[in-house]
């Protein structure tokens, strides 16, 4: 009993971290283009720098799979946490998978502890949780992108507007859920605080969506 009480809190918790620590811009870029995406552009690896550094083809994928690996931690963890108990799962235990496959994805395991912004594996988890108000900061980072060409900005802009749309606009019900996503708010520009210095001193780089030869 003691060993499934561990096992039921630490296995979607472990499994959430490896999934985060999953490096798809490093692998893409060392696999198919011989480039450690963290040794060009920003030294990012995420899929802006993956963009920028190798463009379109190569940062899509690795877009999709960081979205996906934070959709899938929060997704699998009431699976996990079923094969050691049957009580219902603990709110609690889904915010740790959601701050392991982040923490994942920032200090990954398979590339050095030296990984991405955890932009898209959060955008993973806001699906997972909240599709609705997740949906919307795509939106919003959308228009922002589109008049701006500044990732960061789209990214900051919208991590801040997340937690209204959570509480006030879709009226997230579960109180743990909704600090999560206060969460997202802090942590954002908290990993583009650079990004930001960039922008108030008029040198943040701008996307550019050009094929890479």
């Amino acid at each position: 009993m003691m060993i499934n009480t561990i096992l039921l809190y630490l296995a979607p918790v472990m499994v959430a971290y490896f999934l985060g620590s999953i490096p798809t811009a490093v692998w893409v870029g060392k696999r198919f283009y011989n480039v450690d995406v963290r040794r060009e552009g920003s030294g990012n690896a995420g899929a802006t720098n993956t963009i920028r550094v190798l463009g379109l083809k190569a940062g899509i994928p690795v877009l999709v799979i960081d979205v996906l690996k934070g959709y899938a931690a929060v997704a699998l963890a009431p699976v996990i946490a079923a094969l050691f108990s049957d009580e219902p799962l603990s709110a609690y235990l889904v915010l740790a998978s959601a701050a392991a496959v982040v923490l994942g994805h920032t200090f990954p395991l398979f590339a050095g502890f030296k990984g991405g912004k955890g932009v898209a594996t959060l955008l993973g988890v806001g699906i997972g949780l909240f599709p609705a108000a997740a949906g919307t900061v795509v939106l919003i980072f959308a228009i922002i992108l589109t008049l701006t060409r500044y990732v960061s900005l789209g990214s900051v802009i919208a991590s801040i507007c997340f937690p209204f749309l959570v509480i006030f606009v879709f009226h997230s019900p579960n109180v743990i859920y909704s600090g999560l996503a206060v969460g997202v708010a802090i942590f954002i520009p908290i990993t583009h605080r650079k990004n930001i210095v960039r922008l108030l001193k008029g040198k943040e780089s701008k996307i550019s969506f050009r094929k890479k030869s």
